[in-house]
C-alpha cells in the first residue's frame, strides 16, 4: 500500500528530544487517590510526546472518506515507562468533516474506540473510551501550532478540552514499506472532559445569549486572540455545550482550531460573508452588549496570562523561528488592543453595528 506522504519540515527531526515546556495552570485537577499506583501519569497529565503504533488495514481506514464511514478494527501499541509493550485491540474509523475531505488533507482525523477490558486499563489510555486522533493535514508544523492553541485556553478555563501531543507510526498489513512517523493531537473525549469539571455535555443548537456569560465572553474573548471566526453556537459548529446543573445555563467550550490565524494553514479562508482579507485579520464575533465593563475581569485575566501565553511559544522547540516571533507580534497585537479602551470599545462594540457583520452565524451563514 502506498500511504500519502506528510510534507516534512526541518525543524520537526526524529532528533529533537526536547518537547515544548508548557506551563499548564489550573487545567487539570490532581489525579485522584485510586489511581496513585498506576506508574503512568494519564493520559492528560503529561505533556511529553507520546509515541504510538497503529497497526492493520490502513489503506481501508484512510482511504474511508464517506459520509458514513466504517468501524475497522486495529492494533495501538506503545512502550510504557517501564518498557512494557502494551499493544490494544481498537476500532478506528475516520471523522470530521473539512479535513475529512481528500481533496483538502493527507490524512482523514480518526476516531479510536477502545475495548472495556484489556491491558490498556492499566496503562496510560486506562480511563479512555474513544479518543479524537487529529492528523495532519498539510504539514506537521500546523498541527503543532493547533496543539498550542489548546494549551492556551488550558490556562484560561479548565472548562476546556485537553489535547496530548504524540508520535504517530502507521504499519499497514498488506504493505511493509515503511512510513516515516509524524506528529498528531489525542483529544480529551467530549463526556470526559464534563466529568472533569463534575458537568454532563449537552446536544443543543443555542443562540450566544443562551449560555453562561462569563464564560462565553471568556471563549469569544480567546477566538478574538487567536483569530479565530470558524465557530457559532447556533449551529454547534466547533463549540460544546456543558451543564454544571439543570438550573444553570450551558457553559460553551470552543474546539478545533485549524482556522484560526494564529495556526495560520495554507487552506484557511475567512467566510466570504465576514468581508475580511485573510485569516490573520481579527473580528470579535460575540453579541451586542452595550456596557463594555462586564469584560473587566476577562481582560484582567488575559493580562494575567499574559507571560504564561507567551512562554507556550518561546519556549518551544518544535517550531520554527519565523512563526514563533511573527506569532509574538501577533499577540502583541491584541494585548495592545485590549488595553487601549478606544480600541477596545470599537473592537468589542462591532456585533452592535447593525450594518456590519459581526452577527453572521458561522456553518449555514444565517443572520442571528
Amino acid at each position: 500500500m502506498k500511504l500519502p506522504l506528510v510534507a516534512r519540515w526541518p525543524i520537526l527531526s526524529a532528533s529533537i528530544a526536547v518537547i515544548c515546556c508548557i506551563i499548564f495552570i489550573g487545567a487539570a485537577p490532581a489525579v485522584p487517590a485510586a489511581e496513585e499506583t498506576f506508574a503512568e501519569k494519564g493520559l492528560f497529565e503529561s505533556d511529553a510526546v507520546l509515541h504510538i503504533t497503529l497497526k492493520g488495514n490502513l489503506r481501508s481506514v484512510l482511504n474511508d472518506r464517506s459520509d458514513l464511514p466504517q468501524n475497522f478494527p486495529l492494533v495501538l501499541s506503545y512502550k510504557k515507562e517501564d518498557s512494557t509493550d502494551i499493544q490494544v485491540s481498537v476500532e478506528v474509523r475516520t471523522r470530521g468533516h473539512f479535513r475529512r475531505m481528500k481533496e483538502n488533507c493527507t490524512y482523514p482525523p480518526l476516531l479510536i474506540q477502545f475495548p472495556t477490558q484489556g491491558p490498556h486499563l492499566s496503562s496510560v489510555f486506562r480511563e479512555q473510551k474513544k479518543l479524537k486522533l487529529v492528523m495532519p493535514c498539510k504539514g506537521e508544523e500546523f498541527l503543532i501550532r493547533e496543539w498550542l492553541v489548546y494549551k492556551i485556553y488550558n490556562l484560561v478555563t479548565p472548562k476546556s478540552f485537553r489535547a496530548r501531543l504524540v508520535k504517530v507510526k502507521l504499519e499497514d498489513d498488506k504493505n511493509k514499506k515503511p512510513v516515516t512517523p509524524f506528529y498528531g493531537i489525542l483529544l480529551e473525549e467530549e463526556k470526559q472532559m464534563a466529568r472533569r469539571n463534575k458537568a454532563v455535555a449537552v446536544e443543543q443548537a443555542l443562540r450566544p445569549q443562551q449560555t453562561q456569560q462569563d464564560a462565553f465572553l471568556y471563549m469569544t474573548v480567546f477566538q478574538y486572540l487567536i483569530g479565530n471566526t470558524d465557530w457559532s453556537t447556533q449551529f454547534q459548529h466547533n463549540i460544546k455545550f456543558l451543564r454544571t446543573d439543570s438550573n444553570s445555563a450551558p457553559v460553551t467550550v470552543p474546539y478545533d482550531f485549524d482556522h484560526a490565524g494564529i495556526v495560520n494553514t495554507p487552506y484557511a479562508l475567512p467566510a466570504e460573508e465576514l468581508q475580511l482579507r485573510s485569516i490573520r485579520d481579527r473580528r470579535y464575533r460575540g453579541y451586542c452588549i452595550s456596557d463594555l465593563k462586564v469584560f473587566e475581569p476577562v481582560i484582567a485575566r488575559y493580562n494575567q496570562l499574559k507571560n504564561d501565553i507567551y512562554k507556550i511559544y518561546t519556549s518551544c522547540t518544535l517550531l520554527d523561528e519565523k512563526y514563533i516571533r511573527s506569532t509574538l507580534q501577533f499577540l502583541d497585537e491584541f494585548y495592545a488592543t485590549i488595553n487601549n479602551p478606544k480600541a477596545l470599545q470599537k473592537e468589542f462594540s462591532y456585533p452592535c453595528n447593525k450594518n456590519g457583520t459581526g452577527n453572521v452565524v458561522i456553518k449555514g451563514l444565517k443572520e442571528d
